[in-house]
């Protein structure tokens, strides 16, 4: 331990901060667009709407039996192959890692998040779409302004404990050769031989981002518990 030498982290922060800016921008990206199809497809669940209630099950019950590295893999590799049969091309279309990584993490996160939000639409009282009803409002506005904010809001700690997975999840964007926080570290350890101070640092900005999310997540579930007590 006495041969270990942080200034390699020092001197390399700022292609560190490089990397978890991308890490952070994925993370921000997959959940913008994760909570917006998921809440879609929480939605026709819940609606019953025909053929599209089916399709939305059948697709989160596919995303959550496979892991993300090969849902990555197989958006990277056959997915080029595909447009390219498509468009009659003959050859395939290449995507890109940046783009696979944002589309598959959005796709992948959505099947999550939905499950999230299904599970919050069945658990609220009944008296809220009857008292809509009332005020005649109509489906579209009873969801946008009356149930889905409530939704939201009971469920709020639960989002966040699965953005927290997210975030921690973006590390395996280096199987696409992108540079993250933990990519940035390994690329770097690699040329100077400081895995140790590498990794450790990593490992302490994940726990200290991980550990403020989570007091957050413990605080918004005390304060979801107070005003359900009410």
């Amino acid at each position: 331990m006495n041969a270990l030498d942080f200034t390699v982290v020092y001197d390399s922060l700022p292609y560190l901060l490089d990397g978890l800016r991308f890490s952070l921008l994925l993370t921000a990206v997959a959940f913008a667009a994760g909570m917006t199809l998921g809440t879609g497809l929480a939605l026709v669940q819940h609606l019953e709407i025909p053929v599209a209630a089916q399709a939305a099950r059948a697709y989160v019950a596919l995303i959550r039996s496979i892991p993300l590295i090969l849902v990555l893999f197989w958006f990277f590799f056959l997915v080029p192959l595909i447009i390219g049969w498509v468009i009659n091309n003959g050859h395939p279309v290449p995507i890109g890692g940046i783009w696979t990584a944002f589309i598959t993490f959005s796709l992948f996160e959505a099947a999550y998040y939905s499950e999230i939000i299904r599970v919050g639409l069945r658990s609220l009282n009944k008296g809220q779409y009857e008292a809509a009803r009332a005020l005649s409002l109509s489906t579209c506005k009873t969801y946008r302004l009356v149930i889905l904010p409530q939704v939201v809001r009971v469920a709020s700690p639960i989002i966040l404990s699965q953005t927290i997975i997210l975030f921690q999840d973006t590390s395996l964007v280096y199987v696409l050769s992108l540079t993250d926080l933990v990519g940035a570290a390994s690329k770097i350890a690699q040329l100077n031989g400081r895995l140790v101070e590498m990794y450790l640092t990593v490992a302490v900005v994940y726990l200290a981002i991980c550990c403020t999310a989570s007091q957050l997540v413990a605080y918004l579930q005390q304060r979801t518990q107070l005003q359900t007590s009410r």
